[in-house]
């Protein structure tokens, strides 16, 4: 769970901090830790009530019943598609970093988008535990090797403990935070690979334990270190030299986290066109031909939204609010709602109620104010040209 849950996410803490200060940033990684904890708890509780519910969209048949399903499993889709754009991205991040801007932004992210087809073609993938370790090794030697880097570096300079800054540059930087937990579309899907359910609960646990304390230290360590220096992605920040080697050593994340994304989108479609057939596991032209062509357009899909948007923290928020408000806060409390529906008498349960109520609430506000800074952010944002062959490093 934490090799699939630990990736990108952890790269936009360190700008964040800049723009909050230490102590905001603290508390924040903290109560949006605990707050994501506790969804994902009611994730898992929703599991054990319905064990037939494997991805979110089964979740949103038991609430919605067909138009839920339909709903919930376009929502997945769409945010699954959004978190490759944003391993495309990155990619031409790194390429251009590595290379000093070799040549067109786009070129790169096409070859970025020509890899992860490549990789999508297999219709199984087999030891996906094992690219997950490999993936989380990855993001992790190269946030510590910048972090060891900046600290040789740079003295630090302009860190504050409460940064001034507006309600835009503010929330901006809370999208980025809140994108580092978003992780819980997953969980349905991690949850059915346990010998026992009922662990769940101890996975989550250490597995949010382990995100905040990473989120913890990587964040203000670089930011100590970086000062008002910082960048997003966060593996900028070192010296050019040490930059190129810490892209590259966290090209095998930045390749095989979204290409896992990606095979979970192809999948759901692949199953979802050929329901009740018999194709769905044959090997004939028909099956390939439409798994080859789902996976084409997915990715293209992917390539145009990177191209579209191509600054990493505008990206993540503007997933944050399209996506992770949602599987990340609102649903967990619509869960424990639904879950508990009929046992909502006793004050126990009424306070209960309201904490979910308030819940819910916060990723309403999250969704909301992220268009807002997101879509100011596009729009504002000089370096974030469309379709551009710009240096985005």
């Amino acid at each position: 769970m934490v090799a699939e849950t630990v990736s990108l996410g952890v790269l936009s803490l360190p700008a964040a901090v800049a723009t909050l200060g230490l102590v905001p940033s603290i508390i924040l990684i903290l109560v949006l830790g605990v707050l994501a904890t506790w969804t994902g708890y009611m994730i898992g509780q929703m599991k054990l009530k319905y064990p037939y519910i494997m991805t979110m969209a089964d979740a949103g048949e038991v609430l919605g019943g067909a138009f839920g399903r339909e709903f919930m499993g376009v929502c997945q889709i769409l945010f699954l598609i959004f978190i490759m754009s944003s391993h495309l991205l990155t990619f031409t991040v790194a390429m251009n970093t590595i290379t000093n801007h070799g040549t067109c932004s786009l070129v790169f992210g096409i070859v970025g988008t020509i890899i992860s087809f490549l990789c999508c073609l297999p219709r199984t993938l087999e030891k996906m535990s094992w690219l997950s370790l490999v993936s989380f090794v990855s993001i992790i030697v190269a946030v510590f090797i910048c972090m060891i880097a900046v600290g040789i570096e740079n003295p630090g300079s302009g860190v504050v403990a409460v940064a001034k800054t507006d309600l835009y540059h503010g929330f901006s930087a809370v999208c980025n935070i809140v994108f580092a937990f978003s992780g819980h579309a997953a969980y349905f899907g991690l949850m059915a690979e346990l010998k026992n359910p009922r662990d769940f609960t101890k996975s989550l646990c250490l597995l949010q334990g382990i995100d905040i304390c990473l989120y913890l230290v990587a964040s203000l360590v670089i930011y100590r270190y970086a000062g008002d220096g910082v960048t997003s992605p966060a593996l900028g920040s070192a010296s050019p030299l040490v930059a190129k080697i810490c892209y590259g050593i966290a090209l095998p994340t930045i390749i095989i986290a979204g290409v896992i994304n990606g095979h979970v989108a192809v999948k759901y479609v692949y199953v979802r066109l050929l329901a009740g057939t018999d194709r769905m596991h044959k090997r004939d032209w028909v099956a390939v031909s439409l798994w080859l062509g789902i996976a084409a357009a997915l990715w293209i899909i992917a390539w145009i939204i990177s191209a579209a948007i191509p600054v990493f923290s505008n990206l993540l928020s503007l997933i944050t609010a399209l996506f992770a408000s949602w599987f990340s806060y609102c649903l967990g409390g619509v869960f424990w709602l639904y879950i508990y529906k009929d046992r909502l008498t006793s004050p126990r349960m009424i306070i209960f109620s309201i904490i979910n109520l308030i819940l819910i609430g916060i990723g309403l506000t999250i969704c909301g104010m992220g268009l807002w800074v997101s879509g100011k952010a596009i729009h504002d944002n000089p370096s974030s040209a469309s379709f551009s062959c710009a240096n985005n490093a």
